[in-house]
């Protein structure tokens, strides 16, 4: 997330047109695709925890899919609103505690 963060504010123009101005454009589903990476990556670690004997409960795709999103959007309200880059990463620091002790949860772990 802190190297995401670094690169969105040094190309912040940029980042801020494809996240408010991209619709009907190749970019316009740039969140949508990272959602599907990190559902993905969600999914190897739920396999690597089943090898560990730590199997998790299955998670409601849907409820994956809301849960995903929204943490992405959480993340890019940061740079839309071009926080001062401090708080910026400390923001980021309490939105990864945050996430991290609600996906914990949910898995069971």
């Amino acid at each position: 997330m802190f190297e995401m963060l670094h690169y969105a504010y040094e190309h912040l123009e940029e980042c801020k047109l494809i996240l408010c101005c991209s619709e009907g454009t190749k970019f316009s589903g740039l969140i949508d695709e990272m959602v599907e990476i990190e559902a993905e990556a969600t999914h190897s670690y739920q396999k690597v925890l089943e090898e560990l004997g730590r199997p998790s409960p299955k998670i409601d795709p849907a409820l994956e899919h809301i849960l995903i999103t929204g943490m992405f959007h959480t993340f890019f309200e940061l740079v839309i609103h071009e926080m001062p880059l401090d708080d910026a990463e400390n923001y980021v620091k309490e939105m990864r505690a945050f996430y991290t002790a609600g996906w914990m949860k949910i898995m069971g772990q």
